[in-house]
């Protein structure tokens, strides 16, 4: 079966550690990125637009994940306007 054109298969959540560090978040914050690698995009930023941990911990999101209240409110509204196509 075809998976559909948009998918939370397609983004990763990172969850924070010990290292929050001078490329993370201040904050106690998950942030969702795209898993797949896009020509002219920042590899190496989440979907709010901050930068990745030295190490980040990727875990795969799943329903479950967007009702974590650590999750970033900035990229769960970009997630929403890309499910959209608005973004």
């Amino acid at each position: 079966m075809p998976r559909p054109a948009w998918s939370l298969h397609a983004y990763l959540l990172i969850e924070p550690d010990d290292q929050l560090d001078l490329f993370a978040c201040r904050e106690v914050r998950v942030h969702l990125l795209a898993r797949q690698l896009e020509l002219g995009q920042h590899a190496d930023r989440t979907l709010c637009g901050g930068l990745l941990p030295a190490q980040p911990l990727l875990l795969p999101v799943g329903r479950a994940q967007l009702k974590d209240q650590r999750l970033c409110l900035e990229c769960l509204k970009v997630l929403q306007l890309q499910k959209q196509g608005q973004y």
